[in-house]
C-alpha cells in the first residue's frame, strides 16, 4: 500500500470519498504512478494531481484505471457515478475562462463548471460500440487496394504501349 498524503480538510464529502476510493483502486493494481502513467494516456504527474485531490481526473482516466484494476460491469459503473458526483462538488478555482464552446470552464459534466474533460481516448480505451463497423486497419487496407489498382493499370498501359 502507498503512504498517501492527507487530503485537504475542506474537501466536500463526495470528493473525499471518490479520491479515497480511487486511491484504493490504484493500490489494488500494485502499480507505481510511473507504471500507471505508462499503462494509461495520463502522466505520472497527472495521476499525482488526481490522487491527491488537486485536480479532478477526466472520466477516461477513471475508466482506464478501472480497466487496469480489473473492474467491469456494475463495479466500474459505480466508479463513474462517484466520479460524476465528485466532479460536480469539486472545489472550483476563483475564476475560469470560458471554453471554446462558450460554457465556463468547459466541463464534460452537465451543470458542472470546474474543468475541461479530456476528450482524447487512447485506442485501447475506445468503447466497443465505436469500434464496430470498422475493419482493422481500414484506411491502410483502402490505400493498399488503391495502390494495387494503380500498379495494375500502369502495367496494362505499359503492355499496350510496348505491344
Amino acid at each position: 500500500m502507498s503512504a498517501w498524503q492527507p487530503l485537504p480538510d475542506d474537501l466536500p464529502p463526495e470528493v473525499r470519498h471518490f479520491v479515497e476510493q480511487l486511491r484504493l483502486l490504484k493500490d489494488r493494481t500494485g502499480l507505481s504512478l510511473v507504471a500507471l502513467g505508462a499503462r494509461t494516456a495520463y502522466s505520472k504527474s497527472s495521476w499525482h494531481r488526481y490522487l491527491n485531490a488537486t485536480q479532478p481526473p477526466p472520466r477516461q482516466a477513471v475508466t482506464a484505471l478501472c480497466r487496469i484494476a480489473g473492474l467491469a460491469g456494475p463495479d466500474a459503473e459505480r466508479f463513474t457515478v462517484r466520479w460524476e458526483l465528485a466532479v460536480r462538488a469539486w472545489p472550483r478555482p476563483a475564476t475560469l475562462p470560458a471554453s471554446p464552446g462558450g460554457t465556463p470552464g468547459g466541463t464534460g459534466v452537465p451543470g458542472g463548471d470546474g474543468y475541461e474533460d479530456d476528450p482524447t481516448l487512447p485506442w485501447w480505451d475506445t468503447p466497443p460500440e465505436e469500434k464496430r463497423g470498422r475493419l482493422p486497419g481500414g484506411k491502410l487496407l483502402l490505400y493498399a487496394v488503391l495502390l494495387l489498382l494503380f500498379l495494375l493499370l500502369a502495367a496494362v498501359v505499359g503492355a499496350v504501349a510496348l505491344g
